[in-house]
């Protein structure tokens, strides 16, 4: 019956709806928090209201109760239904219609509309914010954190502000009525409630501060010791490899500890203020009942109103111990946003240009024009280099470790920003075209070859968007995989190119993540193909089978290429010898070897030089 009515409630928030994805989120715990809240004030409205009227309508019971009271005790049963039946009647439709009535919209705006809805679309849009960040934000702190925050932010800026605007308005409301209730009555039956209050509101002044920094250091105790965790298990087979199990149990127990401490310092500070509070609630109701006793001796109040005195004393008491765990939640929550929104509220490090205009790729040709670039460090890797690859070149680079060869085609691809000069393709500056379709147009195979925890279609499917199975299947054919590939399972049964690779794709070898690799690159197709040691993990059959279909890729296409293995990168165009990031030479294969420099050298050590020139007893030691 309610569902027609339920599914009306849950599609009133889009989880999904677009939003600037580049802007960042501001500082600071309540602006962070309404950035994300102010698209649904208008349900926050309607939650306060709705509060309201029930937290009136249960404040109102307690007088109804005393009304009742003194009705039975001045009224015979004769006369009480002649005479205020009409006034019984609206009583019981208030408490039997009314009440649930504004309960169920009160629930349902809360339940249905806003906490599921609300909570995934915070989390929805950091998690797009946290993605547009450059390669550096996510190499500098754990996977682990990165994405509990993520997820707490969604949660506790729910959670803050749901019990700020409902829970705690209730209390407010309810306080309200009972002050106003025992003012009208008489001001001395005020008087222990307003000493409580304020004696509530000093403990709260004490307590709140505590609390929040108490919260803040298990929040962060929490948040380490996940990262912790993660970093182990994702890196398990390092871990296994150099026998550190006794290392990461150590590190984990320390966090542990640490985090132990931060919660144990901040139940010490509960358990004192909840005795504080049970003795300050003792005294409210022994005074509240011993005034009304004195008051109605008097003939000041009658036996309905010390009921009803009593009755809103031990809700108010009730709700006291509630309201202060309520507040320490809502201090919680808020630690955790501010938590979360010292890690996602910043600036993007690589934004793309607000005049930004998809690239444009044409004949394919590259230019590096006087870059400098050091990751943001004195001195300069790159200090005025200068490089120009023409359409459908194949160029080599060559050189030692630490010579620049992978960050110069990382800042290719904009994963860093340039410190100086500007990158053409086509004559487009990358700095001015948006960075999904600049890396759209590139092919990359690296020689550390991570792949997505799904299954081996989708990652080969990843090089391109509705690619079919038969378009799947042919380029794991190209990239020498297709046979291996239809020997896989996995632990849930699923087989061949359903079968899932496991996080960072650990369940193949570094040879099949490499054709895996490969197989994306194939069927992605892009105008410029990079390749870094794209076949290093492979054995030399199947690099040589697979270096006949890489070579067919390369038709038509400008190619960069990175090679340790100077063998494999000897038969292209022109190789470019990098040392210090500065370019010490260019030439082809023949070229470079008859001039003597550094390739020379590089190519005679591999050639097997350096063993003729070394010492032979060394050799033998």
């Amino acid at each position: 019956m309610f569902a027609p009515l339920f599914r009306w409630l849950e599609s009133r928030i889009d989880v999904f709806a677009p939003f600037d994805e580049r802007e960042t989120p501001p500082r600071g715990v309540w602006p962070f928090m309404w950035h994300h809240i102010k698209g649904v004030k208008g349900w926050m409205a309607a939650i306060m209201i709705t509060g309201l009227g029930f937290s009136g309508i249960e404040a109102a019971m307690y007088l109804m109760v005393g009304w009742f009271v003194d009705l039975l005790a001045t009224q015979s049963p004769e006369t009480i239904f002649r005479d205020h039946g009409w006034l019984l009647a609206g009583a019981a439709f208030l408490l039997v219609v009314v009440r649930p009535l504004i309960y169920f919209a009160n629930h349902a705006i809360v339940d249905q509309v806003v906490v599921p809805q609300i909570t995934n679309q915070i989390r929805w849009r950091n998690h797009v914010y946290t993605l547009g960040h450059a390669l550096g934000y996510f190499q500098n702190d754990f996977a682990g954190r990165l994405s509990a925050r993520v997820i707490q932010a969604g949660q506790s800026i729910r959670g803050a502000t749901i019990e700020v605007i409902d829970d705690l308005w209730y209390a407010l409301v309810f306080a309200s009525v009972a002050i106003g209730f025992f003012g009208r009555t008489s001001l001395w039956l005020a008087l222990p409630v307003v000493v409580w209050l304020g004696a509530y509101v000093a403990l709260l002044i004490y307590f709140v501060p505590r609390a929040k920094k108490r919260s803040e250091a298990n929040s962060l105790g929490r948040s380490t010791t996940t990262g912790r965790i993660v970093d182990s298990y994702t890196n398990i087979l390092t871990v296994k490899l150099f026998a550190r199990a006794d290392a990461e149990r150590s590190a984990v127990r320390d966090s542990l500890t640490r985090w132990n401490a931060s919660f144990l310092n901040q139940s010490r500070l509960i358990t004192g203020v909840s005795v504080i509070l049970q003795t300050m609630n003792s005294l409210l109701v022994v005074a509240t009942a011993w005034l009304a006793l004195l008051l109605w001796s008097q003939g000041e109040m009658t036996p309905g109103a010390v009921a009803a005195a009593i009755g809103l004393v031990l809700r108010l008491v009730q709700m006291s111990s509630w309201l202060i765990h309520l507040v320490r939640g809502i201090f919680e929550n808020i630690g955790s946003v501010q938590e979360s929104m010292e890690t996602i509220a910043k600036p993007h490090d690589l934004p793309d240009a607000p005049d930004a205009v998809p690239l444009a790729i044409g004949k394919g040709a590259i230019s590096f024009e006087n870059i400098r670039f050091n990751y943001g460090k004195g001195g300069g890797l790159f200090d005025g280099l200068d490089l120009a690859i023409k359409p459908g070149e194949r160029v080599g680079l060559v050189g030692p470790s630490g010579a620049g060869k992978s960050t110069l085609v990382n800042l290719l691809l904009r994963l860093y920003p340039l410190e100086g000069g500007r990158i053409l393709i086509d004559g487009q500056d990358i700095a001015h075209v948006t960075q999904d379709s600049l890396r759209a147009q590139i092919g990359m195979v690296t020689q550390d070859n991570s792949l997505l925890h799904r299954s081996i279609g989708d990652n080969i499917a990843y090089g391109r968007i509705g690619a079919s199975d038969a378009e799947i299947a042919t380029a794991a054919r190209q990239a020498e995989a297709h046979d291996f590939i239809l020997g896989l399972g996995d632990q849930d049964g699923r087989e061949g190119f359903d079968s899932r690779v496991g996080e960072r794709g650990v369940k193949l070898s570094g040879g099949q993540r490499q054709r895996i690799a490969i197989a994306r690159v194939l069927l992605k197709d892009a105008p410029i193909l990079i390749l870094d040691e794209a076949t290093s993990a492979l054995d030399s059959e199947v690099e040589a089978a697979i270096q006949q279909q890489l070579a067919a890729l390369m038709q038509g296409k400008t190619v960069i290429a990175i090679a340790h293995r100077l063998s494999t990168i000897a038969a292209l165009d022109r190789l470019i010898v990098l040392d210090r990031g500065r370019i010490v030479d260019s030439g082809s294969h023949g070229e470079l070897i008859a001039r003597g420099g550094l390739y020379a050298r590089l190519w005679a050590r591999q050639s097997g030089g350096f063993l003729a020139a070394a010492d032979p007893e060394k050799l033998a030691v």
